[in-house]
């Protein structure tokens, strides 16, 4: 685990080297020290904050998954799922060719309902499986909107775009840059095909997430106020899908805002993302089925809030928060999300100094959703800071015993 702290370091240095840029540019570009930067590149200073990450991946102009490693080096055996996702690749590129597909495709209900798998799959974090879903899916999907009309054609592009959406998290997780930027591409074509209203906004929300890759912050923040535009009107309809992203959009430009350094700007957007909470729970009455598969609640506007806190570097906001939180509201959570949720206190205890409870709530995360959690950069980072804390604190204590035993007399 130590090691590849300074695997990563050495990557930012050959990175950085190879651009000819000294390292006081480095520095000033990240509003850190020279003295920080070479820590950092000797592998003693963790990239503990994704914004962090992803900035200084922008500044040496490559991709933040060239410098921590990933796909991480797994067994053979989960390694599998990268053959599932070149053959989801594979589907999008042809995406208007012919289809290849055998007999005739299902119609649109009957493939809603094939979501629905994948919804419990991803509420389960589980990646791959949904990496060996989606090919078939894909490919059945688009020969339905070859051979169909009207609403079932437009449904069937819904569909489509669904499946990219759920392609587009799994390949996230499992850091496949290729996968990700695709998958983004093909969600906007086919949004655009169909008549859904709210799913243009949703391929928007998309985009945001893949331009904090290149911390371009002020053009998440911008695409992120264009997509809440585009659902405004439904919005103040109270339809119940428009609420859910347009209250997904305002979390997604807290965390913007929050990795910009607008900390008033980014409490501000959280408190927009609580009011549409509050508004889901005022019109869905019956519950409304999620077909954008956006998770949205109060409990995740909660959690939100303490992802938000951790980028600004406010620990003790964040522990503030989670101390408030009602147990409830976190259960209620998919595991992926919950999973999130303990990585994200671990790394609070971490930063407040509290390295059992740091690493009792990394525990729970890898409970709940193992495979999030083990190809998460931000876990891996704090579990090594555990880890090397642990040490320097161990050798720290037998040198004083040492002493006080006069060993080195």
């Amino acid at each position: 685990m130590l090691e590849e702290a300074e695997e990563i370091g050495r990557r930012v240095r050959r990175a950085r080297l190879r651009l000819g840029m000294p390292q006081a540019d480095l520095a000033a570009a990240l509003g850190k020290t020279q003295g920080w930067v070479s820590k950092m590149e000797r592998g003693q200073i963790e990239l503990d904050r994704v914004g962090l990450l992803n900035l200084i991946a922008s500044e040496l102009h490559v991709h933040p998954n060239d410098l921590i490693g990933r796909p991480y080096n797994s067994s053979p055996a989960e390694n599998q799922w990268q053959a599932a996702a070149s053959a989801i690749l594979r589907e999008l590129r042809r995406y208007d060719l012919t289809p290849v597909f055998d007999g005739p495709p299902r119609p649109t209900q009957q493939l809603w309902q094939e979501t629905t798998r994948l919804h419990r799959l991803r509420d389960a974090a589980a990646n791959v499986a949904i990496m060996e879903v989606l090919p078939d899916l894909f490919r059945e999907t688009r020969a339905l909107a070859e051979v169909s009309t009207g609403h079932e054609r437009e449904e069937a592009y819904a569909i489509y775009a669904v499946c990219c959406k759920f392609a587009h998290t799994a390949a996230h997780a499992l850091g496949h840059p290729e996968l990700v930027a695709m998958a983004c591409e093909r969600a906007a074509w086919s949004a655009r095909q169909s008549a859904d209203p709210v799913m243009p906004a949703v391929a928007d929300w998309m985009r945001v997430w893949d331009m904090w890759a290149t911390a371009d912050w002020d053009d998440a923040l911008a695409l992120s106020d264009k997509a809440i535009r585009s659902v405004q009107q439904e919005y103040e309809r109270g339809d119940p899908l428009a609420v859910r992203a347009w209250g997904t959009l305002q979390l997604r430009a807290a965390v913007s805002a929050a990795r910009a350094g607008r900390r008033a700007e980014a409490r501000d957007r959280i408190k927009h993302a609580w009011t549409a909470s509050g508004r889901m729970s005022q019109t869905e009455s019956p519950p409304v089925y999620d077909r954008h598969s956006l998770t949205f609640s109060p409990g995740n506007v909660q959690i939100h809030a303490i992802s938000v806190a951790l980028e600004m570097h406010e620990q003790r906001r964040a522990l503030s928060i989670n101390r408030r939180m009602h147990p409830a509201a976190i259960e209620a959570l998919p595991n992926s999300r919950r999973s999130h949720h303990h990585m994200d206190l671990a790394r609070a205890w971490l930063w407040d100094g509290n390295r059992d409870k740091a690493l009792s709530e990394l525990e729970m995360a890898e409970r709940i959703a193992p495979q999030l959690i083990r190809n998460h950069p931000i876990a891996r980072s704090t579990l090594r800071s555990v880890v090397y804390t642990e040490r320097t604190s161990t050798r720290e204590k037998l040198r004083r015993m040492s002493d006080r035993f006069h060993l080195d007399g």
